[in-house]
């Protein structure tokens, strides 16, 4: 097993959805088959406007020949894996030195290994990068002091090195962790802003009063992924979980007939009576978990 780096850009001509599968040609099968069982990142070229470098992690759990395309191959992800960077880690450093040093060559400059779309990364860089797409400096970690949360991490925080296999799985597989950085990634999306009411509101101590709510919960296999989630005050959050509210492919805020009072809920709902969307369109809800909600989760 080893880990790899997953080039991916939102355009992509290829058949990939990053928290399920990512299709390759058979020049990578080698490179991806020695993932397989392990953690890959996902990166975004440079040269893609807007860019967000490294941005995911993923585990690979098989590779398999695409029984739609014959000369394609997928990687599978292992459900559940896929978790958004809280932060998205930039190709280099302030000084220009790349995180992924693999890709210099004997002379220190960038080799042709940078363009390859399915490559190997030393444990050290992927530490370093995944360190900091997690952004423990920002709240990330879960308190010793939590009841709900195991132990192994400390209050005091130390800089983020893993020096073996069970600390870095036992890092990106925390149920608290991955959920506090899929509240960052979706709520950095929306502005913090719900996406029913409209309303962005903030506390004394500075924190949003939103929730980044599952479309499709992990319960049910959704994903950690910001197209499975959605920006939702504590009403609109109860609300959509309990079927009374729900979304439309175009974002139209579905009222349920069984609610005790729909005219009190679209008077609750913003006056456009759609859902605000993030800026970014690659990161609006996926309308397969739209749909999944819809048809699992909504009171016709």
């Amino acid at each position: 097993m080893a880990f790899g780096v997953f080039i991916h850009r939102p355009d992509s001509i290829y058949d990939d959805s990053p928290a399920e599968r990512y299709q390759f040609p058979r020049a990578y099968l080698g490179r991806v088959q020695a993932c397989i069982g392990d953690w890959i990142i996902y990166y975004e070229p440079r040269k893609l406007k807007g860019t967000r470098g490294y941005y995911a992690i993923a585990r690979v759990q098989e590779a398999i020949s695409d029984p739609a395309a014959p000369s394609m191959y997928v990687a599978i992800i292992e459900p559940g894996s896929y978790l958004d960077f809280a932060r998205p880690v930039p190709f280099a450093d302030a000084d220009g030195i790349p995180f992924e040093r693999g890709v210099l060559n004997a002379d220190g400059r960038i080799s042709g290994r940078a363009q390859a779309a399915v490559r190997p990364i030393s444990p050290t860089h992927f530490d370093r990068i995944l360190g900091l797409g997690l952004d423990q400096h920002n709240d990330l970690l879960p308190r010793l002091d939590r009841p709900d949360v195991g132990t192994g991490f400390a209050e005091n925080q130390v800089p983020f090195v893993f020096e073996q296999e069970r600390e870095r799985l036992a890092i990106v597989t925390n149920r608290a962790v991955r959920d506090r950085v899929f509240r960052r990634v979706v709520l950095r999306a929306y502005d913090e802003r719900c996406a029913i009411t409209g309303l962005k509101l903030i506390n004394g101590g500075g924190r949003a009063e939103v929730d980044a709510a599952h479309i499709r919960p992990v319960e049910a296999n959704g994903p950690d992924i910001v197209n499975n989630g959605i920006a939702l005050s504590g009403t609109a959050h109860w609300m959509f979980d309990r079927g009374l509210i729900a979304l439309s492919d175009d974002l139209d805020i579905l009222v349920s007939r069984q609610a005790n009072d729909p005219d009190g809920i679209r008077s609750f709902v913003n006056r456009t009576g759609k859902a605000f969307a993030p800026h970014n369109p690659h990161e609006r809800p996926h309308p397969r978990f739209l749909q999944w909600h819809r048809e699992n989760c909504f009171k016709h």
